[in-house]
């Protein structure tokens, strides 16, 4: 079995996750939507499948995918620290960028009166 970085590696995997995030799909929306034969699709759709980010059920004649979010809380905690390492980068531009745009505001407003 691939690990969860080497299944949502896959652009096409990404782009199926993506498309379940907003409603369940069947196997022909998916193909649809992304404009994948349909062979391709319900390769993806294993892979996905066998490492948990998605789950069939069957209506009728077809299976409907949706997204299993247990896969991704294991990928969000194990980013977690990283996060706050970019955060804290993040924060450090956004106030750089605060004192810089205030400078230039007095900067303006002392030209406006002389």
């Amino acid at each position: 079995m691939e690990s969860v970085f080497e299944v949502i590696a896959e652009p096409n995997r990404r782009a199926i996750l993506s498309l379940l995030r907003e409603s369940q799909q069947p196997v022909g929306g998916i193909v649809e939507a992304l404009g994948l034969p349909q062979p391709m699709v319900s390769k993806h759709l294993r892979v996905l499948r066998e490492a948990g980010f998605v789950e069939a059920t069957v209506d009728a004649q077809r299976r409907l995918y949706r997204l299993r979010p247990e896969p991704l809380r294991e990928l969000d905690a194990w980013l977690e620290p990283f996060r706050r390492f970019w955060t804290a980068h993040v924060d450090a531009l956004e106030r750089h960028l605060d004192r810089m745009e205030r400078r230039r505001g007095t900067k303006t407003s002392v030209r406006r009166k002389g």
